[in-house]
């Protein structure tokens, strides 16, 4: 079950950064970043650190308010954010076709949310590569508690260089992961390397879409508050992502913006002006309680050092994640799914 009180969230607030070092690591995450001065380059040069320092930063921040599966979903009328979630996972389950006794691996998996639900759904082995300890060691305990420990995995490893033998997976998938990757087809010609030939690659990516103008300063400023609220390098184009599978050796069976013709908004949850009992944490009176409990927290020496400046820079991301979705210059759910050739040739 995820951390559902504000103890939970005041305990494992800056992971497994020391407490006393948690507001240094604040400060050294935010000079990543265009509001800071930060560049491009050097988010991409240092990527591991910038993300390592991000995870341990807001994780118990997402367990609180998100739940264990920290990601977006098209969302159907009469539907919950949960309900809605986990048919964004046995979709992707549905489109690998995955099947009992397949070898799977979740690419950037976090605490294990969707790779506990896949692996129920679809009765196969997950294993989720994720760089992150204290991730790691939250979805280990959320595992046994599952009772899924036989079936699902981790392995603290750079999904930029996998330890993994070529050939290993039956299916990989990523949710909203691989965005952390400083170079696209990097990342995907790993996959590709432990990626079974015949068999198929699928995932939600964070993009900026064609709508976005790189000339337009309002839309640079939407893309630089997601980033750092985020963790993000940068956020590439859809066609950037499709072009980097190519060149990666992948076949695109099919692709497409599930953001776009989903009955309500995917940023839903994060606008303020949205109220509901089920996301409660979520809506702007539940941020503002969220918030205050925060600075409480922090002022009596329960909470870190610095956990009201992550607490802002993730109120930055959900202002930029809105305006994006509502402007349609982002999406967090570019849906891809690929397949490796069985040979080289073919």
């Amino acid at each position: 079950m995820s951390k559902a009180g504000a103890l939970d969230l005041a305990s494992g607030l800056g992971g497994k950064i020391e407490k006393t070092e948690v507001l240094s690591a604040v400060e050294q995450y935010e000079r990543y970043h265009v509001f800071y001065g930060g560049e491009e380059e050097e988010r991409k040069a240092n990527y591991t650190d910038m993300v390592n320092k991000y995870y341990d930063l807001v994780t118990s921040f997402y367990e609180f308010g998100w739940g264990e599966s920290f990601h977006f979903a098209p969302r159907w009328k009469g539907e919950s954010l949960k309900e809605s979630i986990k048919r964004h996972e046995h979709f992707l389950a549905l489109q690998l076709g995955l099947k009992p006794g397949h070898k799977v691996l979740d690419v950037g998996c976090g605490i294990g949310g969707p790779l506990r639900e896949i692996a129920r759904f679809s009765s196969s082995s997950v294993t989720g590569i994720n760089n992150n300890e204290y991730q790691i060691t939250r979805g280990k305990e959320l595992n046994r508690i599952a009772g899924v420990e036989k079936t699902c995995n981790f392995v603290k490893a750079d999904f930029m260089k996998m330890p993994f033998p070529d050939s290993t997976f039956d299916a990989i998938y990523a949710i909203e992961a691989t965005c952390h990757a400083p170079d696209a087809y990097g990342c995907y010609k790993e996959i590709y390397r432990v990626l079974k030939p015949g068999q198929y690659f699928a995932a939600y990516e964070w993009c900026m879409t064609d709508s976005f103008d790189p000339n337009n300063s309002e839309h640079q400023k939407i893309k630089a508050e997601i980033e750092i609220g985020d963790g993000l390098p940068d956020i590439r184009l859809t066609g950037q992502c499709l072009e980097a599978l190519k060149q990666a050796g992948f076949e695109i069976i099919w692709e497409k913006d599930l953001a776009v013709g989903s009955p309500l908004p995917w940023y839903l949850p994060l606008d303020t002006s949205h109220f509901s009992l089920s996301s409660f944490r979520l809506t702007s009176v539940g941020r503002f309680i969220t918030r205050n409990m925060v600075k409480g927290l922090e002022f009596v020496g329960l909470a870190p050092k610095g956990s009201q400046r992550v607490q802002d820079f993730l109120e930055k991301a959900a202002e930029g994640l809105v305006e994006g979705g509502r402007k349609e210059i982002f999406t967090p759910m570019y849906f891809f799914l690929a397949r490796k050739p069985l040979s080289e040739r073919q």
